[in-house]
């Protein structure tokens, strides 16, 4: 059996996940693997056969997207020709973990894709949504990379669906204890914003995980080190708690560590909003910015906050086969000889 497994480079967390899930699949048949966009930091531990442009969201420094530097790195035309070139028909089975180019390479062949992702239980009508509602996040969500079926993961399981994290061996053989720092992870904030809010905060010690810098730095209280795959998960494990934006990745192994946390959603972030909405449903300290108005509550959340207890058992050997007799049952893994049709027929 051949399966192609793609992979959203936007961000950390479909990486992270895919190191212990490629492995997997591998046990079933030939894995090819597809990485689009040039985000993340994490290195993976097996071969890149297809590496796309995709259609990446670059991270600004006001607290969201940079819209301008997202259209000027992505090109429309050569996200077509990606799709119309991926060898899509020559797979028993194409898995997409929120990936673009193989999810409409699938779509405008008329082949099945496989949906595993986050994103997939976000947009679950089970999970929590944030009271305003955003349809243009809700159309990125349904459309940027569709799927024929869907498996999700979530902060907790909600039906057949939708299970817990995958949290990645990496982390799961972490033997985590408290060292007394706190670990920061906001990556669409201009490290010297970060700074000015934490400076005030003088009794506790940051650090820091910045995209924007190559060289570590320190300033009084706070030290501001680049995102390293090592570096970061050995400070997770030895923190008091983490401060991090609502993404999915990071809240999900600091739950698991056992660790205190409080999140800030990302501006005009459909995703974030949905699941600071499910944190905050589980008891889990959500703050709108980072302001100068945020330093009393951060103060407060590091002196007075519990932390979650929450069971993430490890999931993935699980996951992978229900995907796979889910693909038996509706035959998706015999469509590999199905005439692909013309767009628009």
């Amino acid at each position: 059996m051949k399966i192609l497994y793609a992979i959203q480079g936007t961000g950390n967390g479909h990486v992270a996940r895919a190191t212990d899930l490629v492995p997997e699949f591998k046990k079933y048949g030939e894995v090819d693997v597809l990485l689009s966009g040039k985000h993340c930091e994490l290195e993976l531990p097996f071969d890149v056969k297809y590496r796309v442009q995709g259609l990446g969201f670059f991270f600004g420094k006001k607290g969201g997207i940079d819209l301008g530097k997202t259209w000027r790195r992505n090109s429309v035309g050569k996200f077509f020709r990606e799709v119309m070139d991926l060898p899509v028909h020559e797979y028993d089975l194409v898995v997409s973990d929120f990936e673009p180019v193989s999810a409409w390479a699938c779509r405008l062949r008329g082949k099945d894709c496989f949906g595993m992702s986050h994103q997939s239980a976000v947009v679950d009508v089970e999970a929590p949504r944030p009271p305003v509602s955003n349809w243009w996040g809700k159309v990125i969500l349904k459309y940027y990379a569709p799927a024929t079926q869907n498996t999700g993961f979530h902060f907790k399981a909600l039906n057949e669906h939708i299970t817990t994290p995958v949290i990645r061996k990496s982390v799961r053989e972490l033997v985590p204890g408290n060292q007394g720092h706190y670990t920061v992870y906001l990556p669409a904030w201009a490290d010297i914003h970060i700074i000015s809010v934490l400076s005030e905060i003088r009794d506790v010690k940051w650090e820091v995980f910045s995209k924007h810098i190559s060289v570590s730095y320190s300033f009084n209280n706070i030290w501001v080190r680049p995102v390293q795959s090592e570096g970061f998960i050995r400070s997770l494990a030895g923190s008091a708690g983490v401060l991090c934006n609502a993404g999915f990745e990071t809240p999900s192994e600091a739950l698991f560590l056992g660790k205190k946390l409080c999140v800030i959603p990302m501006k005009h972030q459909y995703e974030q909003a949905c699941n600071a909405e499910m944190l905050r449903s589980m008891g889990i300290p959500v703050l709108q910015k980072m302001s100068a108005a945020s330093v009393s509550l951060i103060r407060q959340w590091t002196r007075e906050a519990q932390v979650l207890s929450v069971n993430y058992p490890d999931n993935v050997p699980e996951v992978v086969e229900r995907v796979m007799e889910m693909a038996e049952a509706q035959d998706f893994i015999s469509q590999r000889n199905k005439i692909p049709r013309l767009i628009g027929a």
